[in-house]
């Protein structure tokens, strides 16, 4: 499986580790997004009737654990994965003050596929547009779920909305993002998204955009893709070609 991780993309990020969980610093956007998009995995899992207690759960490029605490206070057995030391450091100090028990780990997820990990559900929220390989990306996300199991992805839209809101507006005209955050040109677009997935033997079974207020910086559900989004998927019993 070829590699999936842009060793560039990994240390802009772990640059910003020390404050990962500052509501007002440079992960600002994702600690607001943040109820938004656990909130809307959580009901889709609820729905499968599947139970907190005992769920495996893996957050890929979990950052400094937003989402794997979210969903480890939840009840799940959570791991979280990251090719940036920095922010797994970043991680398991804040979980460890939080009284939280989740299993960090300086890892790609082609890793875990190796050993043959699987998880009830997969998590890769706002990565797969910083991923050296999107195709191999893909692959480990479907190996790593159970034959049934859900895997949810959110990203940003590769449109001319998303790079004046996105990119022009969130990193250089609000400041809501360091500048060089994103490259617009990475943004992958929900068509390519589900090629991409049905290719890795998962099957889109919803979708939301999420939608930012600039003047309040509230985020709301939306069926509007253009510039965010979410994904829900699920693993067949056989992997696709």
């Amino acid at each position: 499986m070829a590699g999936t991780v842009s060793a560039a993309e990994a240390a802009k990020f772990g640059a910003f580790a020390d404050r990962w969980w500052d509501p007002g610093g440079p992960m600002r956007p994702l600690h607001r997004m943040n109820a938004l998009r656990t909130g809307w995995i959580a009901r889709r899992i609820e729905a499968e009737g599947m139970a907190w207690r005992g769920l495996a759960l893996l957050d890929v490029g979990c950052g400094g654990g937003l989402a794997a605490e979210a969903f480890a206070r939840r009840g799940a057995a959570v791991t979280g994965i990251d090719a940036s030391a920095e922010a797994i450091g970043a991680a398991r100090r804040h979980a460890e003050r939080s009284g939280l028990a989740i299993d960090y780990r300086v890892a790609a997820p082609e890793d875990l596929a190796a050993e043959g990990a699987l998880f009830d559900v997969v998590l890769a929220l706002e990565v797969i547009e910083h991923v050296a390989d999107r195709a191999a990306f893909l692959a480990a996300l479907a190996a790593l779920a159970r034959p049934g199991g859900l895997v949810f992805l959110s990203t940003l839209n590769r449109t001319a909305r998303s790079f004046l809101l996105a990119k022009l507006g969130a990193e250089y005209l609000l400041r809501l993002l360091p500048v060089g955050t994103h490259d617009w040109r990475g943004f992958v677009t929900p068509a390519e998204l589900a090629r991409g997935l049905r290719r890795a033997g998962l099957a889109v079974t919803d979708s939301m955009g999420m939608t930012m207020n600039p003047l309040t910086g509230q985020w709301r559900e939306s069926r509007d893709l253009a510039v965010n989004y979410l994904v829900a998927a699920r693993r067949g019993d056989g992997l696709g070609a």
